[in-house]
């Protein structure tokens, strides 16, 4: 296959995967994930992925940057770092295909508890009400507040998790949404923030496989050819994100994370086949 082609499949495939992780909170490297393997193979999908999320997320960070939560984000970044070094190198040393099945039955589980989750009406009046007033949606605020929200700094060690099995396999997928839902984040905050995280951990691995000569010229052109196409799905996603409610958001968030969960656990049928 020609550079040219292959630049086109993923130019037009990453537009859309954009526009639908932008309303749904993440998810485009579940799209993107089969194509890459596809069209160049296996052990290019995470250097490949990791360009194109760095380069989708930093344009994200841009549009978004006023939504940002600065103080979650401080201490998610020690703990992603670490983890993103280290998950890297360990890829370039060795793969894990079982992570994936943890990560889809925890994608699946946290989906089908927040979805059960009582009153869940009440979470998008509460929302409204608050983003009416220009009141920040921070867990702090005594009228947001419920006996399982979650503190800033336990972001810590779930950001070294998160990174490390990145690093890994290329994607976790929206493994962390249900702590920024359970922060209070919605829309645009848990975006811009979420934008944010990833552009932290992708900038550790894109250097870390750099150093270990775990990228080619090819995973570079598709990675660009993945991030470019972001610039005007963020653009187009952003507008129709703002006409979503929190509580459609929020739904949206959780059904794509049911999805991912599956996805993965679909990706990697072969190692029931091969127990049973």
């Amino acid at each position: 296959m020609s550079e040219l082609t292959l630049v086109f499949y993923l130019v037009i495939v990453s537009f859309f995967a954009w526009i639908i992780s932008t309303l749904a909170g993440g998810g485009s490297p579940f799209i993107l994930i089969p194509l890459v393997n596809s069209l160049i193979g296996a052990a290019s999908v995470p250097p490949v992925i990791t360009i194109g999320m760095f380069l989708g997320n930093a344009h994200r960070v841009l549009l978004f940057w006023r939504d940002i939560n600065w103080e979650l984000t401080m201490w998610y970044a020690p703990g992603a770092i670490a983890g993103a070094f280290l998950g890297a190198y360990t890829f370039t040393q060795i793969h894990f295909d079982w992570l994936q099945l943890v990560i889809g039955v925890f994608l699946i589980i946290s989906a089908v508890l927040f979805a059960i989750e009582k009153n869940p009406a009440i979470i998008e009046t509460k929302t409204e009400l608050m983003v009416d007033s220009s009141v920040d949606l921070l867990p702090t605020n005594e009228s947001n507040q419920s006996k399982l929200r979650l503190k800033a700094w336990y972001i810590m060690p779930a950001g070294f998790l998160k990174a490390f099995v990145s690093g890994l396999i290329g994607t976790t997928g929206p493994v962390l949404n249900p702590f920024y839902l359970r922060y209070g984040l919605v829309k645009e905050q848990l975006l811009a923030t979420k934008a944010a995280h990833v552009v932290i951990i992708h900038l550790v691995k894109i250097i870390t496989y750099g150093a270990f000569a775990a990228l080619s010229r090819e995973d570079v052109i598709a990675g660009f050819a993945i991030g470019l196409a972001a610039i005007p799905a963020n653009l187009i996603g952003k507008a129709l994100l703002s006409q979503m409610s929190p509580y459609q958001f929020r739904q949206l968030v959780l059904a794509f994370m049911a999805v991912g969960g599956l996805w993965m656990l679909w990706g990697q049928r072969n190692l029931f086949l091969d127990v049973l």
